[in-house]
């Protein structure tokens, strides 16, 4: 069973940056849209940035100019550069991979960010 790896979370500064990866554990064919999720604490899971195997991006609007997501297709690789960090940032951020044709998606562990006042 293949497995959504990530990595990069960790604690930071408000006004600090941190660069979230993640890659599958195995082969993935047909991987369509690449994305991240969050959940803050005691609220729900909500989306953060996505990317088309296009290159077509979406973003909340509460990261917009300050994250961006990119992805080595080569790698089935994801990234989520996050800048300008501030508190409210603070969740656990999710990798998804959605595949072609809504045949199915991959969900990672989740990785824990927390930016301090």
């Amino acid at each position: 069973q293949v497995q959504l790896v990530e990595s990069g979370g960790g604690l930071v500064q408000a006004g600090g940056s941190l660069r979230l990866s993640c890659a599958p554990s195995g082969s993935i064919f047909r991987i369509n849209v690449m994305g991240w999720y969050r959940q803050p604490p005691g609220k729900q899971r909500e989306l953060v940035a996505s990317m088309t195997s296009g290159g077509s991006t979406n973003y909340a609007d509460s990261v917009k100019g300050r994250f961006t997501i990119s992805r080595e297709n080569a790698k089935n690789t994801v990234y989520l550069h996050m800048s300008s960090l501030k508190p409210e940032d603070t969740a656990v951020y999710y990798c998804n991979l959605q595949l072609m044709f809504g045949v199915r998606d991959y969900w990672g562990q989740g990785t824990q960010v927390t930016v301090s006042s």
